[in-house]
């Protein structure tokens, strides 16, 4: 399954649940996750999605800590069946 697949299912599956998938643009500061996913009731996580088996360049892992050291969740999504999951800790949060 390409990532462009698992992206658009990520973005249905988020819009089924009142919420948005916004695609995030940063220049000056690449390695930022691919989508702000924003929820009912001021959940807000960071996913990064990728192509199945693929994993974070060195500069999205950077990121990531960064984006977690200031409390905020990031994902690497790289298979559709992660999704529910994903959404699931998001809520729960």
């Amino acid at each position: 399954m390409r990532e462009k697949l698992i992206e658009q299912q990520l973005i249905k599956s988020v819009k089924d649940i009142g919420g948005i998938a916004l695609k995030i643009v940063s220049p000056g500061f690449d390695g930022m996750p691919d989508r702000l996913i924003l929820l009912p009731n001021r959940k807000v996580a960071f996913v990064e999605v990728k192509a199945p088996g693929k994993t974070l360049r060195p500069l999205q892992e950077k990121r990531k800590r960064q984006l977690e050291a200031l409390g905020f969740l990031v994902f690497c999504l790289d298979h559709i069946d992660q999704i529910g999951g994903i959404l699931h800790e998001i809520q729960a949060s």
